[in-house]
């Protein structure tokens, strides 16, 4: 699974709702370029996009396994999932590969934005110890 995250800490790039519209649709025609080139290479099993964080919510079971919502992330956090993908690969390496192309998506004036993509394998089941 490749994790997107996005970090207004250490960037160097606007938010991308600051974006000229044609800065957006190159950012956007990017990632629908990556997700055609590995469903034609057989890696593609899945790809989202996330809303960003003020569109957020936390949830916790209360009372009686109720819901208690509240906004979130919580105002001190600096970071949140931009979106994922998760690929099938004949190896690990593949997955890194395929995350670092990922990072170079443009940004503002076509430039890549070098985001970090963060490279989880999906267990299937517990570790065989268990």
């Amino acid at each position: 699974m490749l994790l997107m995250q996005f970090s207004a800490a250490g960037t160097d790039f606007p938010s991308i709702d600051t974006w000229t519209p044609e800065e957006i649709r190159a950012h956007i025609g990017f990632m629908r370029e990556v997700n055609e080139k590995l469903a034609a290479d057989g890696e593609f099993v899945q790809a989202e996009g996330l809303a960003g964080p003020q569109q957020a919510r936390i949830v916790r079971a209360g009372e009686s396994g109720a819901p208690v919502v509240t906004e979130g992330p919580f105002a001190e956090t600096k970071e949140f999932l931009a979106g994922w993908w998760i690929v099938d690969t004949e190896t690990p390496q593949r997955a890194v590969e395929i995350a670092a192309h990922i990072s170079t998506a443009p940004g503002p004036g076509g430039r890549p934005l070098n985001m970090p993509v963060e490279v989880h394998p999906v267990m299937s089941a517990p570790p065989q110890e268990l």
